[in-house]
């Protein structure tokens, strides 16, 4: 069993031109549309190259204020409003200044359990599969997890 045998070929992506809002609403399109929610995108380049990933880490990191430890010491500090206007900055960042980009890939003929050692160790939940430098589909973590149980459940039938 391989990447193209468990990578899903429906995937949507960013370009890094998008601002966050855009791509915030592009996840919730994405989300809407494949009826799961969807925490990561891949970003690609006009010629559909991977360039970097972007996922909600990546966006909750840079909204998340550096000195968050301290709101509940400070009385006169409101969360609230710090957070929106931080979410009011964030909405025009670009794509391409958040993102992830050294980006792990697969390829097609990749082995399931590699993929799923590369997944493990490195706490990934997202696997782009590349055929060369264009994108061919995506696997996820759940995929793999679903496939290889139903090979379990196989084996002891």
């Amino acid at each position: 069993m391989f990447a193209r045998d468990v990578m899903d070929t429906r995937y949507h992506t960013l370009h890094a031109e998008q601002n966050i809002a855009e791509a915030v609403a592009a996840f919730q399109k994405a989300s809407k549309s494949e009826d799961k929610k969807i925490f990561g995108m891949m970003v690609t380049d006009h010629e559909d190259r991977l360039v970097g990933m972007l996922s909600m880490y990546d966006i909750l990191n840079y909204v998340q204020p550096k000195h968050v430890a301290i709101f509940g010491e400070m009385e006169d500090l409101d969360p609230t409003q710090t957070y929106r206007d931080r979410l009011k900055t964030t909405r025009s960042i670009l794509v391409g200044d958040l993102m992830t980009t050294d980006v792990v890939t697969v390829r097609p003929d990749t082995h399931v359990m590699v993929i799923a050692e590369i997944m493990i160790k490195k706490h990934i939940r997202r696997l782009p599969v590349v055929n060369g430098q264009t994108v061919v589909g995506i696997v996820y973590v759940s995929d793999v997890f679903h496939r290889l149980m139903t090979l379990f459940s196989a084996e002891n039938d």
